[in-house]
């Protein structure tokens, strides 16, 4: 009789993110079946009862594979980010956030403490007259509370631990987790360690099927809610602002597929290793103007330019964070 093939052991732990990328592995829909039969989750907090210290009692190296999404925003992220690092053969920075530091690194534009008065004292329906605020620390009769640390930054999964992988998309496409997990699984040849898994090399624009007219330029941007879009003619040829040109495929064009620019989840292709720099060369190719006061004209209809060009991305690019 054959020996049956051990399972892998596998965790999937949430940073901070959405929680978009725990879904997209349920999103394997009848997959799942292949995933269960190879796969012994033995980490996941929010579909297992699983401890903390249930992990720091493993021995290291135990974990075959993690997936690791969200960004490190706090004490606790970082924490769980070095313990998994440490039980974690194959540590995989999952989806956007962890990969590039994703949404939540447009905190970066703000400092904690104008974070925290926005939220605890500033909003309009709240009433904080004794200006309170989280503290890492609360003694009560019971004891000592505690809460994690929040950082002034947000930093990706890199800058805090060594990952062998890193695989984007808000969230990763299903079909590509599939492929990557199959492939571990199997032993297939990975690429080098540092590698960018479940994603093409090209930019959006090198495959994208909507039709391009040569030196056609823009005299007037829009947002997409101020123009109708005609479902096939390049968004950004209409004036509309599209990542394409800095970001790399893998994505199956889900967005543009349903008429909707590319937003950038995916990350800059290898050749270019930031996305605002890339899509400022890409806007200043497309206007159609040649005096400073016409150019400055078309560049006021840029709505968040910085916003928009590192939505995903700006932990991980070369501004990394506001200048106070």
């Amino acid at each position: 009789m054959a020996e049956e093939k051990q399972k892998i052991k596998m965790a999937v732990y949430w940073g901070a993110a959405c929680g978009g990328c725990c879904v997209s592995v349920l999103d394997v829909h009848e997959a799942l079946f292949d995933v269960v039969a190879a796969a012994d989750l033995v980490f996941w907090p929010i579909a297992l009862d699983t401890k903390y210290q249930d992990v720091e009692d493993m021995p290291d190296g135990f974990i075959d594979l993690t997936l690791y999404n969200g960004a490190v925003r706090n004490s606790e992220n970082e924490h769980i980010a070095k313990l998994l690092r440490q039980k974690s053969k194959i540590l995989v920075a999952y989806g956007s956030c962890s990969h590039m530091g994703g949404i939540p690194g447009l905190a970066n534009f703000s400092t904690k403490e104008e974070i925290f008065d926005r939220v605890y004292h500033d909003t309009e329906s709240t009433i904080n007259t004794e200006r309170v605020v989280p503290q890492p620390e609360f003694e009560v009769a019971e004891g000592v509370l505690e809460l994690p640390v929040f950082y002034n930054d947000v930093r990706t999964l890199a800058d805090v631990v060594e990952v062998d992988y890193f695989m984007p998309g808000c969230p990763p496409q299903t079909a590509r987790l599939v492929e990557v997990f199959t492939a571990i699984v199997t032993g297939a040849e990975l690429p080098p360690p540092g590698s960018v898994i479940g994603a093409g090399d090209k930019a959006q624009c090198d495959e994208c099927s909507r039709k391009k007219t040569e030196n056609k330029g823009v005299k007037k941007f829009y947002r997409p809610w101020e123009v109708v879009d005609d479902g096939e003619t390049c968004f950004l040829e209409q004036g509309i602002l599209c990542m394409g040109p800095a970001t790399r495929t893998g994505c199956d064009f889900r967005c543009i597929q349903g008429n909707a620019p590319c937003r950038g989840c995916y990350g800059p292709t290898p050749d270019s290793t930031d996305p605002g720099a890339k899509m400022m060369s890409a806007i200043a190719s497309v206007i159609d103007e040649k005096e400073p006061v016409a150019i400055d004209k078309v560049l006021d209809d840029l709505v968040d330019p910085a916003g928009y060009f590192y939505r995903y991305s700006l932990p991980s690019s070369y501004i990394r964070r506001k200048m106070s």
